[in-house]
Parts: structure tokens; C-alpha cells; sequence
């Protein structure tokens, strides 16, 4: 280590200390605790391991020499127990061979001791830092465009339909419009449409259409030019241009507005399009896929969506089963979402109880596929076991039932009502900014709304 150096700035993380003498338990957590730390401590491996079963570390200081017990020896376990958490060794006998075994063991650096304050939060903040670029890392491999094959992967006959369908018409450059509940995974089987067709080596571009405002919608779609409207202090040019030569996907293509539906219908039909502030017309190629968990039909009874729009979209429908009509599939997709998350985030999770088992199959899952992805990352994240309890698990069966109980026509408060469907919107949306736009509300009232009711 180098003497003497000044920590650089750090973020507070969760310290793990093991070592057998008390007085210095107490300096090195006051020293750690002063830079912003949350710090525990154990004298013996057997209290290391029960801490690691009760919270999660980043950082791990070991001293060596722990009695009648070797560091060494524990270092195997601690890795086992949290391949996350990196482990510096400490020790007052320095050498090169104890630093040899010891990084060979799994250490990422070695402490001698005695040490100054700046040397040891010069050593943790190294190390957080470390491991905050590995979870970024993690987050973004995490992030990338999913929609292989593979995520599909079903034995449900509704679901294997679907994919031969999907399959079929991939390859060519009909509009295509994917039907289902929230979180049914519309965005993948679009994704995969894209992998499977000749446009593979084009770009994949989104456009959700809810998030945005009319006005702000067909700029994002189009493009627009430098000062066609306050704020447009440059050109840009649009999703439909990024996705010349490739596929664009319209998710919750029924909350597209009507008086916007014009211009994507002549998109549709002709490849032309102007961007907002400019007369020129331009052309792209693009394969249009559009998702909705809305019913479109009746949106045109209504007069709120053209149905010569739905005639050029609804060229090829899928619709995509919900969970719940796919039971089979639900264990499967959890335990792919247990392996993907323990890997990204270095957790010791390998599989479930049966009682947790038992609790997946038998819920509901009122929001599908992405609330099974949540429910299963919050559990790998919070659980320090390699086998899942039911008590990790975080379903939000309480609120359906509410939901249940509070439907229109129902002897129940307007106040009840509203709550209902508030938690039900969140509980389908992907974010809060899409859950206040289905809400037709700006995030700032639903964090209101979201206090007053106490979710």
C-alpha cells in the first residue's frame, strides 16, 4: 500500500472487519464509520459467516492471523459465501509468500499493519470503487437488447402458436401487432421478430408512446428541425430515421394520439414523413412492429383510434398469452431469472425451497412476465442463502385482492376506488413517469397521490 495517501472520494458502502483483537475492531470501525461507512464486525469465522447470512458486503477486511484460526483458512468460505465481496487480508507479518497465497486464495489486496487512517480508507475506497465499476458493468451487460430466442422458450402449446407464427412472418416486412397484457414480454417477441428476419443487421429502435406529449411524440418520431419550436436548439432527426433499414417497435401504440395518427398512417402507407419544422419530405425503410395491451377495436368504436390506421398495423396479430394461461412456463422463467440475476450481481442464489416453489406456481402473477422478474431480482439481491425461501419472496397478493374487492359498481368509496386502480396501473407499468402518463396525471402528483394513500 502506498504510505500515506489520501482516500480518493467514495461512496458509503457496507464493511465487513474479522479480526481477533478488539482494540483494533474498534479503531479501524471508528476510522471506516468517520468516512460514511455502515461497518460490522466478527472476531472468529463463525461469526464472519453468520454476518454474511444476515446482510450484504462490499468490502471485506481479514485479518490473517485470528487466534487458534488462519485467515487463509476462512477465505475460501467468505468467497463461497459472497463471490461479490472483494477481501483485502491484513496482518502484522508481512511477507511475499502470505501475499502470494492469499491472493491466490482470493484476496484483491493486502494490509500491513500497524496502518495510518489515510491507509485504510485509502484500501476501502479503492475497493468499493472497484466494486462499483463491476456492478456497472453487471448493469450494463444486464441492459443489453435482450429478445433471443431463448427468453421466449416455452412448452406452452398458446405460447409455441404464437413463436411458429411470429417465426413465419419475421422474414418478411409486414406491419406486425403484438396484443397482450402488461408485462407479457411484447418488447422481446419484437426484438426477436427483428433477430429473426432480414432486418437482423439493421437497427432496433423504441418509441414509447405514452411517455411523451403530442407535441413532444412527433418530434421524437419524425424529427425535428433547429428552432421549430422554444428549446429545439439543434436538429435531430428522429426515431423513424434511426431505424432506416432496420425495424421500429411502437409500444402502447393505443395511447398514440389521435390527432398524430394521420401522419403515421401516410408513414405507413407511402415511407414518407416530414420532420417537424420542415417542409422537405424524406423516406425511410422501416418494418413497423406496435404493441398494445389495449383493445383497439373498441378504441375505434369509440372514435378514439382510426381504423384505417388498425387495418395497416393489424396486417399480422399475435397475441401473447398471459401467465397465468401458460403454467407450465412459470417455474422455468423463474429459475432463468434466478441464474441470470445471481450471476449479474454476485449473489450466492442457486435455486428455490419447495415452499417457495410451490408459492410461484400457485400466484397469480397479475403482471406477468416482468412481475415475475422483479419479484425474483428483489429476491436474489435480499436473500444471503443459496436456496430461496418463501420468505424472500415479495409478492403483492394483499393489493390484487383489494383490487378485487374495489371494481366499478362496487358499495365502496370513490377514495377506495381510486387507490385500486392506482396500485393497479403501478403494478403494470414499467416505471412511474409510464404509470403517471396511463394515469393521465405528472409525476409529481402521482408521488402525491402515492403518500396520501400510503403505497
Amino acid at each position: 500500500m502506498t504510505q500515506d495517501t489520501p482516500a480518493p472520494g467514495t461512496t458509503p458502502a457496507r464493511i465487513l472487519l474479522i479480526d481477533d483483537e478488539t482494540a483494533i475492531l474498534r479503531t479501524f470501525r471508528f476510522c471506516l464509520e468517520d468516512a460514511g461507512h455502515r461497518v460490522s464486525t466478527a472476531q472468529n469465522g463463525e461469526a464472519a459467516m453468520q454476518a454474511l447470512h444476515h446482510d450484504v458486503f462490499d468490502v471485506c477486511f481479514l485479518d490473517i492471523g485470528l487466534g487458534s484460526e488462519s485467515g487463509l483458512d476462512l477465505l475460501p468460505g467468505l468467497r463461497s459465501a459472497a463471490p461479490w465481496m472483494r477481501v483485502v487480508v491484513a496482518t502484522a507479518h508481512a511477507s511475499v509468500d502470505l501475499a502470494v497465497n492469499a491472493m491466490r486464495a482470493g484476496a484483491v489486496d493486502y494490509l500491513v499493519k500497524p496502518c495510518t487512517p489515510d491507509q485504510l480508507r485509502f484500501a476501502a475506497a479503492k475497493q468499493i470503487e472497484a466494486r462499483r465499476l463491476e456492478a456497472r458493468i453487471e448493469a450494463l451487460e444486464r441492459d443489453q437488447p435482450r429478445g433471443s430466442p431463448t427468453d421466449l422458450s416455452s412448452s406452452a402449446p398458446a405460447m409455441a402458436q404464437v413463436l411458429d407464427e411470429a417465426r413465419r412472418v419475421a422474414d418478411t416486412d409486414a406491419s406486425v401487432l403484438i396484443l397482450g397484457d402488461s408485462g407479457t414480454g411484447k418488447g422481446v417477441l419484437a426484438r426477436a421478430i427483428h433477430t429473426w428476419s432480414h432486418r437482423a443487421g439493421g437497427p432496433f429502435v423504441t418509441i414509447n408512446c405514452p411517455s411523451l406529449s403530442a407535441e413532444l411524440l412527433e418530434s421524437e418520431l419524425f424529427g425535428h428541425t433547429r428552432g421549430a419550436f422554444t428549446g429545439a436548439s439543434e436538429s435531430t432527426q428522429g426515431r423513424v430515421a434511426q431505424a432506416d433499414g432496420g425495424t421500429l417497435f411502437m409500444d402502447e401504440i393505443g395511447d398514440f394520439p389521435l390527432a398524430l395518427q394521420p401522419k403515421l398512417l401516410r408513414f405507413l402507407q407511402d415511407k414518407e414523413y416530414e420532420r417537424v419544422g420542415d417542409a422537405a419530405t424524406r423516406r425511410a425503410d422501416v418494418r413497423i412492429v406496435a404493441a398494445t395491451n389495449r383493445d383497439l377495436d373498441a378504441m375505434v368504436a369509440e372514435g378514439t383510434f382510426r381504423q384505417d390506421l388498425l387495418y395497416r398495423l393489424n396486417v399480422i396479430a399475435l397475441r401473447l398469452p398471459a401467465l397465468h394461461e401458460r403454467p407450465q412456463d412459470i417455474l422455468p422463467i423463474a429459475q432463468r431469472c434466478l441464474q441470470e440475476f445471481a450471476h449479474a450481481y454476485g449473489r450466492p442464489a442457486r435455486g428455490f425451497d419447495s415452499e417457495a416453489e410451490h408459492a410461484i406456481r400457485s400466484y397469480e402473477w397479475p403482471g406477468n412476465v416482468r412481475e415475475l422478474r422483479n419479484v425474483i431480482e428483489r429476491a436474489v439481491i435480499l436473500c444471503p442463502t443459496p436456496e430461496i425461501g418463501v420468505d424472500c419472496l415479495s409478492f403483492v397478493a394483499p393489493e390484487s385482492a383489494a383490487i378485487g374487492a374495489a371494481r366499478v359498481g362496487a358499495a365502496v368509496s370513490l377514495a377506495e376506488l381510486e387507490r385500486a386502480h392506482i396500485v393497479a396501473v403501478i403494478a403494470n407499468s414499467p416505471t412511474l413517469d409510464m404509470a403517471a402518463a396511463t394515469l393521465g396525471i405528472d409525476a409529481s402528483t402521482l408521488y402525491r397521490k402515492r403518500k396520501q394513500y400510503g403505497l
